[in-house]
């Protein structure tokens, strides 16, 4: 990971090389990975469409309805992958990765979407149950749930690093826990005759899929907002410079920021002792920050004596 100094050309276009050096093995896996998962969740959900339609069943239409959004996710995550790959262009200059962030965000909100039209669905049912057919519906679950295991295996191997990877594991696993739902339901149905299983259950599946549509939303949608990554302390990573690199009396107007949850970046001021070499200066500063803080693109700005953006800004940290 020793890119500390790598930035120092930052107009020209090799200085991003790098970001995609020792991601493009776990991005070419991940990409399979996710067109793979996409296929099989694709093929069986317009079987499991049907077989709610046939059987009369919500939880295999609410299985299905997330598959749907499951497939288009995955579909979208896929393309995401392809869109990284390519390099920064004079208008996009960091590249392509914050859309893998986007595509996140967006599945978050589809999931929102798909959980409250099974909340409602599931509302009218609870107060006129009508009819579902068992047997058929318990197969078409098993063979759901089966499907889902194998898209989910698929998948685990990814990079957990990746938010656009944990976006699809999470869309598989809602669906895993739909699967399971639609065979309890059918269960229940079988047994007893007691057709308000479904709807109930249905219900639940919605409300966890709210509660992972929310963390995925909330994480990406500070990374959209440049948000400071989690495990990274802006004001801790200003100390640390200023206690370990030689010549640095502080460090002020620090921003780090991530571009799709394993890229981190940074910028920042820093006013160095009168003689110092700037140039050693900012290339240990760039080595800390690369090393102890895994941020690997780095802006810094020396200065000596005041700040160039006038002294109402010095005291920031």
């Amino acid at each position: 990971m020793g890119h500390g100094h790598s930035h120092s050309h930052g107009g020209h276009d090799h200085s991003h090389n790098h970001s995609h050096g020792y991601g493009r093995a776990n991005g070419t896996s991940d990409k399979t990975r996710v067109l793979i998962a996409a296929c099989l969740t694709g093929g069986f959900m317009i079987a499991e469409a049907v077989g709610g339609i046939v059987t009369g069943s919500l939880a295999l239409l609410a299985d299905a309805g997330h598959m749907l959004t499951d497939t288009v996710s995955l579909v979208l995550a896929w393309y995401a992958f392809q869109l990284a790959s390519r390099t920064a262009t004079s208008r996009l200059t960091y590249g392509f990765d914050r859309v893998k962030t986007l595509v996140a965000y967006t599945n978050g909100l589809t999931v929102f979407a798909i959980g409250a039209w099974i909340v409602y669905e599931a509302w009218h049912r609870m107060s006129d149950p009508s009819p579902v057919l068992g047997g058929p519906m318990l197969a078409i679950a098993i063979i759901g749930m089966l499907v889902n295991i194998a898209a989910f295996f698929v998948l685990h191997g990814g990079d957990r690093e990746s938010l656009n990877m944990r976006g699809a594991i999470l869309h598989v696993v809602g669906d895993l826990l739909g699967s399971v739902a639609a065979i309890v339901a059918a269960g229940v149905i079988l047994l007893t005759g007691w057709y308000p299983i479904d709807p109930i259950l249905s219900a639940f599946v919605a409300l966890l899929l709210f509660r992972s549509a929310w963390s995925l939303v909330k994480e990406s949608g500070h990374m959209l907002l440049e948000g400071v990554p989690s495990g990274l302390d802006r004001d801790m990573i200003a100390s640390d410079l200023e206690k370990n690199v030689n010549g640095v009396v502080s460090v002020h107007h620090v921003h780090v920021w991530s571009l799709d949850g394993s890229r981190n970046m940074a910028t920042l001021h820093a006013c160095l002792q009168d003689g110092v070499d700037a140039h050693s200066a900012i290339c240990d500063i760039k080595l800390r920050l690369s090393k102890v803080h895994r941020i690997d693109h780095v802006t810094v700005e020396p200065e000596f004596g005041h700040c160039a953006d006038g002294s109402q800004h010095v005291h920031l940290h």
